[in-house]
């Protein structure tokens, strides 16, 4: 009886572990991951930011000069764009790259490009509406050439906007001057496959490093890192066990760890040395046609690509072969997020099983001994 007993609990025991390892794997997999559907036709949207005010997403149209709030059930509002008297042109069809809020100053600010110039735009932001408070010309020798891709922000009110067209980056102040931060050497000493898609763009997605006063940046057709100080410009290259294909957007989350995205990938990756080295974490396949750009971090930490269907857009020539539907979406690492869930309730079950196989032992030994003294 007792061994009959005791081969069921190990058979219990094995679909125990079984079932909960399935089960865990699918609430890892499928638990609050977050896509936000919304509409807007001829959008096309390269940028992506949060601001934590609003709790709202904010894109801006890829050659309309217009800003849109997308909330998290993908609800999209127009901001109302204000000119003031000291800030009083705003370009009719720029295209417009990368977004940042500053949300220590409640400012939102944007990467701009036009035939005459590339620019910084800051803007004053509220729930419904955007005011403009500067638009400042970015200094290069040659504006047909330069592109304003991607922009930073220090807690300072300092914003740093990479030159893709040209390989270096700005530094525009808070009251709107601007200046070339870094033009390192190294931003041209890497070859790069002029057969291989977007070789003609350089410098691309940068992100403030909180605490250390630097910044991150990634090249998109050589698939570098650079690590440079955000005081006088110092570049040195972070050595990584790969090189980032096609490197676009980069975030980093409130635990360091940084994601950086592909047209095809996104690497989730951290550092133990202040970034003079970075270890991937994982890489996450990305769906291609959507042809993701700007990577955020949202509420709760959590971390978000847009699907602007850019590629789509640079393409389009009439009004009516226009996309409306558009995406956010999170993404995640099943190595973060799946594996010690999976463990912890199987630790959990396997030590409910052994207490109750111990209490079922000391049961039978209890009533041997009677049996003994009787």
């Amino acid at each position: 009886m007792t061994k009959t007993l005791s081969s069921s609990l190990s058979i219990f025991i094995v679909n125990l572990i079984l079932l909960l390892s399935k089960f865990s794997t699918i609430e890892a997999r499928d638990r609050d991951r977050h896509v936000i559907k919304f509409r807007s036709p001829g959008l096309y949207p390269e940028g992506l930011t949060w601001d934590p005010a609003s709790q709202h997403f904010i894109v801006a149209a890829l050659r309309r000069g217009t800003f849109h709030s997308i909330s998290d059930a993908g609800v999209t509002e127009t901001l109302t764009l204000t000119l003031t008297s000291s800030a009083s042109n705003f370009p009719s069809n720029p295209t417009i790259l990368g977004l940042a809020v500053d949300h220590r100053r409640n400012r939102l600010l944007a990467a701009v490009n036009t035939a005459e110039s590339p620019y910084l735009a800051a803007f004053s932001l509220q729930r419904t509406a955007i005011n403009l408070l500067f638009l400042s010309p970015l200094p290069t020798t040659s504006p047909t050439s330069a592109v304003a891709n991607d922009v930073a922000v220090d807690p300072y009110g300092d914003a740093y906007v990479t030159n893709s067209g040209e390989n270096f980056i700005w530094k525009i102040s808070l009251n709107g001057t601007a200046s070339i931060l870094s033009n390192s050497s190294l931003f041209t000493h890497y070859p790069v496959d002029q057969t291989s898609p977007y070789n003609y763009c350089g410098l691309n997605g940068v992100v403030y490093i909180a605490g250390k006063n630097h910044l991150l940046v990634v090249q998109s057709n050589t698939g570098k890192m650079f690590k440079v100080d955000a005081v006088d410009g110092t570049t040195n290259s972070v050595i990584l066990p790969t090189e980032l294909t096609v490197a676009d957007g980069i975030a980093v989350r409130e635990d360091g760890v940084v994601f950086v995205v592909s047209m095809n990938d996104a690497w989730m990756m951290k550092s133990d040395d202040s970034w003079a080295q970075g270890v991937v974490i994982d890489k996450i396949a990305l769906e291609r046609e959507g042809f993701p750009t700007s990577v955020t971090v949202g509420g709760g930490g959590r971390v978000y690509v847009i699907y602007g269907y850019v590629e789509e857009g640079m393409k389009v020539i009439s009004q009516g072969e226009e996309r409306e539907g558009f995406r956010i979406e999170e993404i995640a690492s099943k190595k973060e997020s799946g594996g010690d869930n999976v463990w912890a309730f199987v630790m959990v079950g396997l030590g409910l099983v052994y207490f109750l196989f111990w209490r079922f032992q000391m049961g039978q030994l209890v009533k041997n001994l009677d049996k003994k003294h009787s």
